[in-house]
C-alpha cells in the first residue's frame, strides 16, 4: 500500500502536534509541581485564612468569632511563653554541641568554623529568625 503525500504530511503533522502538546503538559506539570521549602508562613496570614475558613464553613456567629479570636490569642500567648521557657535549654544544648565541635577541630578549622557560624547567624537575621543557630 502506497501512501499519498497528503497522508504522509498529515501523519508527520500529527506526530509533531502530539509532541508539542506533550511538551506543554510536561512543562506545566514540572513547573506546577515545584515547591519552595523556604516559603515561610506568616502567622497573621495563617490566622486570617483559618478564621475566614472557619467563619465560612462553620457559619460562626459574631459572638463565636469573638470567642474564637480570644482562644487563638490565649493560645499564641501560651505558645510564646513556652518557647521562651525552653529557649535557654536549647541554647545550652547548642553551646555544648559547639564546644564539642571546636574541640574536634584544628586551630585553622576553628577559624573557618567561626566564620560559618557568623554567616549562618547573618542569614537567620535576614530571614527574620533572631534565634541562636540551630543544631
Amino acid at each position: 500500500m502506497k501512501l499519498s503525500r497528503a497522508a504522509i504530511a498529515l501523519y508527520v503533522g500529527l506526530v509533531f502536534a502530539s509532541g508539542a502538546v506533550l511538551g506543554v503538559f510536561g512543562h506545566r506539570l514540572y513547573t506546577v509541581s515545584s515547591v519552595s521549602a523556604k516559603a515561610a508562613r506568616n502567622p497573621e496570614e495563617w490566622r486570617k485564612k483559618t478564621m475566614t475558613e472557619m467563619q465560612t464553613r462553620l457559619k460562626l456567629t459574631d459572638d463565636q468569632v469573638v470567642k474564637l479570636n480570644a482562644i487563638m490569642d490565649e493560645t499564641r500567648t501560651r505558645v510564646e511563653e513556652t518557647r521562651q521557657k525552653m529557649r535557654p535549654a536549647y541554647e545550652k544544648i547548642n553551646e555544648e554541641q559547639q564546644s564539642k565541635i571546636r574541640a574536634l577541630l584544628t586551630p585553622e578549622q576553628q577559624v573557618e568554623h567561626e566564620k560559618m557560624l557568623k554567616e549562618r547567624q547573618e542569614r537567620q537575621k535576614q530571614n527574620g529568625h533572631g534565634q541562636a543557630p540551630r543544631i
